[in-house]
């Protein structure tokens, strides 16, 4: 029964907010476009179309507003239009009674809250569509942050998320732009997001591995996990003191180097990226702060790790080699990397492919450099790639995504930043690793225990298969000899040949230094 009112409030949401308008109008079919003009009669729907969908999304709850955030990051998909607005959905909803977030507590560590805090803010201090935010002390003083999952998520996605498939089902067979939008696959990607960030635990991982990562750069601040104190409902952390990164006139007063924080940010995101492949996904500035400690001034304080994004080194190369390729206009290049990537068809022509890609990226060189925005370069490549049927990889759209915050963010900080100069130390050095000795090193160091492993067993297969082997006539004695020879000789050659090809690595290296960008 409650999922029949679910769904029958969900309809009328629609209704109210004109979306059946707005899902009918992409109908192909002549008699659904006639129903649009019919049912639009005796309603108001002057407002856009996007801030309609936004507004009925907000008015659905926290598990659609969430929804829309995660539809917000597939431009590659979505008009420009709905994208930008469903980008304006805000983090913070209503809080739930602090009473519930004290029984859910007490229920996941089986004890009574005092005896789990000295201390604990019944008023939390920050709401989001998943969990909310309560200030605490642990016993011995330390001061901690929990966060508590909103109760009934698990119940209540399972059901808007069987709406949600079936809606999608709907719109994929009538819509004209069904096929190209993949609504099904779309909402299977809303069901993988959102069971990461159910999971407060794995979130505590996420947080850990980039406290990890970062500790050695000295440029961002991660909360330290309290393990004994984290389960898949409720992570205590350590507290942050900071100011929001959106109050940038406090920062001025406060004394921080706008331009140095600007720098600092597009370099932290760029580490994650291209030395770890392991990033943080959700960088809008509600999760960003900035210390005023005095051991601690000017640098990033990150919160919440819900949403991570993780790159390959086939990942990595792609995105390097075509930033680089971008920036020296070898559009031939960019379209080689698509098909050689294998997510544009095999029979695709290099040169219609090339020739799309010029028409769309030539223009923005009409700018000075600090003008380009990198995120809006693999927008419109993704975009172009769709007309060539390209597939494009999840991970790649999360990180756009996540550019586009970055690039958004660094240039309210500072106007001047020039990212691609910022970006360009991350791309020479990864390409240089790729062609240096360090390179060819670190994959020897790798298969070493592997070598060492099966040396010294040789001699023991050589004499097992000498005695299996009926005894050599003087023949091939004497073939057996000349073989030695001829493979001490190879030996040789490929000593030498590997001490040539290490200092023509190092040469190479220098070239590339001076000459690739």
């Amino acid at each position: 029964m409650s999922r029949i009112f679910r769904g029958v409030f969900i309809v009328w949401t629609m209704l109210r907010f004109g979306l059946d308008e707005l899902v009918l109008s992409s109908f192909e079919k002549p008699w659904i476009r006639l129903l649009t003009r019919v049912v639009s009669l005796g309603r108001n729907l002057k407002a856009p179309r996007g801030e309609r969908l936004r507004q009925a999304l907000e008015q659905l709850g926290p598990i659609f507003v969430k929804f829309g955030q995660v539809l917000s990051t597939r431009r590659d998909l979505l008009p420009p239009d709905i994208a930008d607005e469903l980008a304006r959905l805000q983090d913070r909803v209503p809080p739930f009674e602090s009473a519930v977030a004290v029984a859910i507590i007490e229920k996941a560590f089986g004890r009574p809250l005092n005896k789990i805090f000295e201390s604990f803010e019944h008023t939390p201090v920050a709401s989001a569509s998943i969990a909310q935010v309560h200030f605490a002390t642990l016993p011995g003083g330390r001061e901690v942050a929990v966060k508590v999952l909103r109760p009934n998520m698990v119940g209540a996605f399972r059901k808007d998320l069987a709406l949600m498939r079936m809606m999608a089902g709907w719109v994929e067979r009538a819509s004209a732009d069904g096929k190209r939008l993949k609504p099904r696959e779309v909402v299977a990607e809303f069901d993988k997001y959102l069971h990461d960030e159910l999971d407060l635990l794995r979130e505590a991982s996420n947080a850990a591995q980039l406290r990890r990562n970062m500790q050695s750069l000295n440029l961002v601040l991660i909360p330290e996990m309290y393990w004994d104190y984290c389960m898949p409902d409720v992570m205590v952390m350590q507290r942050m003191d900071g100011v929001p990164i959106g109050q940038t006139q406090r920062l001025r007063d406060a004394g921080v180097d706008m331009k140095k924080l600007a720098r600092d940010g597009v370099t932290i995101f760029f580490t994650q990226v291209f030395r770890d492949g392991f990033f943080h996904a959700d960088m809008h500035p509600g999760n960003i702060q900035v210390s005023l400690a005095a051991a601690t001034f000017g640098r990033y304080i990150s919160l919440d790790f819900g949403i991570v994004g993780t790159l390959t080194e086939v990942d990595k190369e792609y995105l390097a080699q075509n930033f680089s390729a971008f920036f020296q206009r070898d559009y031939k290049r960019v379209a080689e990397l698509h098909i050689e990537s294998g997510w544009v068809p095999a029979a695709t022509r290099v040169d219609e492919l090339e020739a799309a890609i010029r028409a769309c990226c030539e223009p923005m060189f009409d700018r000075p450099l600090k003008e380009l925005s990198l995120g809006l370069v693999l927008m419109r490549l993704f975009q172009t790639s769709r007309r060539f049927q390209v597939e494009i990889q999840p991970q790649l759209v999360l990180l756009q995504k996540t550019l586009l915050n970055i690039e958004g963010l660094g240039r309210e900080l500072d106007p001047d930043l020039d990212l691609w100069s910022t970006a360009k130390p991350f791309l020479e050095r990864w390409m240089l690793e790729q062609v240096g000795p360090e390179k060819l090193l670190a994959q020897l160091k790798a298969e070493a225990p592997t070598y060492a492993k099966l040396l010294p067993t040789l001699p023991r297969l050589l004499a097992q298969f000498l005695k299996a082997s009926p005894g050599p006539s003087r023949r091939q004695i004497e073939e057996l000899l000349l073989e030695q020879k001829r493979t001490n000789k190879l030996l040789q050659s490929l000593i030498y040949g590997g001490l040539g090809f290490v200092l023509g690595l190092m040469v190479m290296q220098f070239i590339v230094r001076i000459r690739v960008f």
